[in-house]
């Protein structure tokens, strides 16, 4: 899939685990796994305004988008 997801990158540059971004925004660790891994499919807007509000970014400093990216299954 060529959209990219940075989110294990922000939360390293935050000193943030995925568990303590799940307790803080309400999500739960399998969904923000998928997220994190790029298998999600979408994202809701308010889901997505509620980690970039707690990881204080923009979402585009959360995806990417390569279009030279095979998919892999």
């Amino acid at each position: 899939m060529p959209i990219i997801t940075n989110l294990d990158v922000i939360l390293a540059q935050r000193k943030m685990s995925l568990t303590e971004l799940s307790e803080r925004v309400g999500i739960t660790i399998a969904n923000l796994s998928i997220l994190k891994s790029g298998k999600a499919k979408a994202i809701r807007f308010s889901t997505l305004e509620l980690i970039c509000e707690e990881l204080n970014c923009q979402p585009s400093d959360l995806f990417a988008y390569e279009a030279n990216v095979k998919k892999v299954i």
